[in-house]
């Protein structure tokens, strides 16, 4: 591993984005462990298009106008529908101590669904992850899984990290019903401005 990959796939995982953001939301409405899982989710949300784009499956994305607005638009529908959650669903996201919220198999599904619905990153890991593999290289694809799983612990550690600090300030929003729903709204201006930005990504 080259010291640009990873300095290059740190400031692409630090880059805030849905994964991020919903790890934040756990963080705040549940606690470090639900952070945790959330981050843990997103990291497993990952998988499939890495496998997609090791076994050439991202190039279907990339070539089918088709393949690739289905995906698109699921995950659009799940952004909105994260977005429509977070403001009108107090079990979700209101902040406070009595809220039980998701299961932590719920947290985690969501998780995993927010990044696998994106077809984004099918395309990014094709488009980057060759970059770093050289012409010669002996093992191309044993090379390409070893990079995802550097990029996956990345992931992984920073969520962690965003997720632990909003962990850490979430009594302080906890002590204002005032913060509280507007940090509800703003995650779902955040799910439902990312839904737009996500429904005119072109390939």
């Amino acid at each position: 591993m080259t010291l640009e990959f990873f300095l290059t796939a740190l400031v692409i995982v630090a880059s805030p984005g849905t994964g991020a953001i919903y790890t934040v939301a756990a963080g705040l409405s549940a606690g470090r462990r639900a952070s945790l899982l959330a981050a843990f989710g997103c990291t497993l949300g990952i998988v499939p298009h890495m496998l997609a784009a090791i076994s050439g499956l991202a190039a279907l994305l990339h070539t089918s106008a088709t393949a690739f607005q289905v995906l698109k638009y699921l995950g659009v529908a799940y952004l909105l529908y994260m977005a429509w959650a977070m403001f009108r669903d107090p079990g979700m996201s209101s902040l406070n101590d009595k809220a039980g919220g998701k299961s932590a198999w719920q947290v985690v599904v969501s998780a995993i669904l927010i990044n696998l619905l994106n077809p984004k990153l099918s395309i990014f890991f094709f488009a980057f992850l060759p970059q770093f593999v050289g012409m010669n290289e002996a093992a191309p694809v044993y090379r390409m899984m070893e990079l995802s799983l550097v990029f996956m612990a990345l992931t992984f550690a920073v969520f962690t990290a965003y997720g632990a600090f909003a962990a850490a300030v979430r009594q302080h929003v906890l002590s204002s019903t005032t913060v509280q729903i507007w940090m509800r709204r703003g995650f779902a201006v955040a799910f439902a401005g990312l839904a737009a930005q996500l429904a005119f990504t072109q390939k």
